[in-house]
């Protein structure tokens, strides 16, 4: 009878063990989403390398769609996701009802004006098309590079989350703004004269950076950020995700990688 009693509680003992280190696996476990882009590979080759070294693995989720990748998040599918500026985040935010925050600026390639049809900035044409995003925010910097180069003006009171068409108040060359879903402007321009394109979607396709005719202007607000649920502020992951960036490797790792080459970088790397 003794021993059979001992035999149960050894047992007992190494079934909560086997528990208790799965909970802990569990724990050290960083699940990230990710769209189309270049940010999967920064966190792969720059971020990883220094989460292994703190004990943790990571998993990777590919998402095609903003809003399911940022629900995926505030569920608690995966833990964090690398693909989106602030305004971005705050649009999805206020349409699902939910409260994701951004902890850590990325390094962000710019939206750019490229064309296959056109070499050089030059007056444009009356009936010029150029397509933009159809999201609200990306169409404001859209509409922001077209302002810059004087091609179009866009009224003071603007709002990024609110942005359309009706804020443009000067359009003097009589531009076509052609609205569409931001994964398919590389595909599409052929069919335009010029296409204003978020930097992500333009180096996911092989574009340079350099090929674009104009830039947009570095914008804080427009700085991609990893977003978590507003619950996990004070994570242990998500300081060790924050750490990770902040770290001399990771700066390292853009500054001598001429892929990243005319990216918007976060304040850290100053």
């Amino acid at each position: 009878m003794r021993k059979s009693l001992l035999c149960g509680l050894v047992v007992t003992l190494l079934s909560s063990t086997t528990v208790f280190s799965a909970a802990h696996a569990d724990d050290k476990k960083i699940r990230i989403g990710f769209n189309p882009g270049p940010y999967k590979e920064q966190f792969q080759k720059g971020i990883e390398p220094y989460l292994n070294k703190h004990g943790y693995t990571v998993e990777y989720k590919d998402f095609s769609d903003g809003v399911q990748v940022n629900d995926a998040v505030s569920r608690g599918n995966i833990d964090a996701n690398i693909m989106q500026h602030p305004v971005y985040m705050e649009s999805v935010n206020d349409r699902l009802g939910i409260d994701n925050i951004g902890i850590v600026q990325v390094p962000t390639p710019p939206m750019g004006l490229y064309s296959e049809k056109i070499k050089a900035l030059e007056t444009p044409k009356p009936g010029t098309v150029v397509s933009i995003p159809n999201q609200a925010s990306n169409a404001y910097r859209a509409a922001l590079v077209l302002q810059d180069i004087g091609w179009i003006k866009i009224r003071p009171d603007s709002d990024p989350a609110t942005f359309s068409q009706r804020f443009v108040s000067e359009n003097p060359y009589k531009i076509v703004l052609k609205e569409m879903d931001n994964a398919q402007q590389v595909r599409s321009l052929p069919d335009v004269d010029f296409g204003l394109i978020q930097g992500n979607f333009a180096v996911s396709s092989g574009m340079k950076l350099n090929s674009a005719l104009e830039l947009e202007k570095p914008t804080s607000k427009f700085v991609n950020v990893v977003t978590i649920a507003g619950k996990n502020k004070d994570a242990a992951f998500a300081k060790a995700i924050i750490d990770g960036y902040h770290s001399d490797e990771f700066k390292n790792y853009i500054r001598t990688n001429p892929q990243y080459a005319g990216y918007m970088l976060p304040d850290y790397f100053k």
